[in-house]
């Protein structure tokens, strides 16, 4: 069984390694990528699901200039997440990752890689910029390698499902040595990308189960 983000206890204990001014910031990541994805959930046909996507990004684009349409997960994004940093035209990047599984013919590495970036890489640096610390080096291939685990998990195809997971390790291997503190919630996240990676897909995953957690809570004090 898979589990939206924010539903997956240990993606909220992940939350927590956030500081608390961050917290609303991550949060807010996690509900847009949620509704973006649920779009592909609830629409079986891919020129729809490319029309909403397209809507999403338009009105990510226009946060900048003006109220947000009465839509929480949007209100939550322009008041926690867009400003000098992060703007709606960089987050809409995370709408055109998703746009491009819904009209891609086969899900190649390109296509694979090109979503990752998009979708995963875009949420970090996001994050990052928001904590202010700056950008370590490998945050966005670790990013990528998030973004490629979580997908392996929801694809219909068993090729496609394959070949993102084998890219996760990959993608990871370049990621940062150490979190610094403000962002060991991108390594607990990051983390569990590389636990998830580590589990044949036809094996359930044991959200919150002790090893998980104790490996967690490394990753909390140590940064690695």
């Amino acid at each position: 069984m898979t589990l939206r983000l924010l539903e997956n206890p240990e993606v909220a204990l992940a939350i927590g390694y956030a500081p608390a001014a961050l917290q609303p910031v991550v949060k807010a990541l996690l509900n847009l990528d949620d509704s973006l994805g649920a779009v592909l959930r609830a629409t079986g046909q891919p020129m729809l699901a490319q029309l909403r996507l397209a809507w999403w990004r338009d009105q990510l684009t226009a946060l900048e200039g003006g109220e947000p349409p009465a839509m929480p997960v949007l209100v939550e994004v322009a008041s926690a997440v867009v400003g000098a940093e992060v703007s709606g035209q960089m987050l809409a990047d995370m709408a055109t990752g998703w746009e491009r599984l819904a009209t891609a013919e086969e899900l190649t590495p390109e296509i694979l890689g090109a979503y990752a970036e998009e979708r995963g890489a875009t949420l970090f640096r996001a994050v990052a910029r928001c904590a202010g610390g700056g950008e370590p080096a490998g945050l966005a291939k670790a990013g990528q390698g998030w973004a490629l685990a979580d997908l392996s998990r929801h694809l219909s195809d068993p090729a496609a499902a394959g070949e993102a997971q084998r890219m996760v390790l990959a993608a990871l291997a370049d990621g940062p040595g150490r979190w610094p503190g403000p962002l060991r919630v991108l390594g607990a996240l990051s983390l569990l990308a590389r636990m998830d990676a580590a589990i044949p897909l036809d094996q359930p995953i044991r959200h919150g189960a002790p090893g998980r957690v104790a490996r967690l809570a490394v990753m909390k004090l140590t940064g690695r």
